[in-house]
């Protein structure tokens, strides 16, 4: 069992386990249609909202394989919630992760997604001892896409006509980065180049 001691803190983020406090904000996020565009569901309601919160509100730690374990991503200064990043542990044998992240459009430019994702990366790597952590996104999800190149991971694969959603086939595009990939990208050269 994994249990990071919480809040994780990067340059300008505190990431801690979700709470039913955290109702408001994530049901602001999960309403929109633009942030619900790319995703397998559809704007949710408010009371589907709390029934995921339900879910993963107070899971602290990774307890066995395919497990997903979410994190609220929130400002240290007025613990304003600006969305959220996950870390689904998909093998164990084989070390596999697959990440993911979600922002509110009113953060979304700030660099949020890429330096909690960078976190999530970091405890899957050094925490969990994942060899391969990989994400996915509809190819149309240029954010997305940006936020992943931006995390170093590079694209493997381009699904064409994946999955039938909402109406219409939807392209995936996969990406990953390895364990030693991602330490090389942390060194203090990498970072400042």
């Amino acid at each position: 069992m994994l249990a990071p001691d919480y809040p994780l803190r990067t340059k300008r983020l505190l990431l801690r386990p979700f709470e039913m406090a955290d109702l408001d904000a994530l049901y602001d996020i999960t309403r929109r249609p633009e942030v619900a565009r790319f995703e397998y569901w559809e704007p949710k309601t408010r009371e589907e909202t709390a029934e995921s919160l339900r879910r993963r509100a107070g899971r602290r730690a990774f307890e066995a394989e395919g497990d997903r374990f979410g994190l609220a991503v929130v400002l240290p200064d007025s613990g304003e919630f600006v969305g959220d990043v996950s870390l689904k542990w998909a093998s164990k044998q084989s070390r596999q992760g697959d990440l993911g992240y979600m922002v509110h459009p009113d953060h979304q430019g700030n660099g949020y997604a890429t330096e909690a994702a960078t976190e999530m990366l970091r405890i899957g790597f050094e925490c969990l001892d994942l060899y391969r952590i990989s994400a996915g996104c509809e190819p149309r999800n240029t954010g997305s896409v940006r936020v992943l190149e931006r995390l170093g991971m590079r694209r493997e694969g381009h699904l064409r006509r994946y999955a039938y959603v909402k109406g219409e086939w939807w392209d995936q595009f996969i990406y990953a980065i390895l364990a030693d990939e991602f330490t090389a990208r942390q060194s203090p050269d990498v970072r400042t180049a």
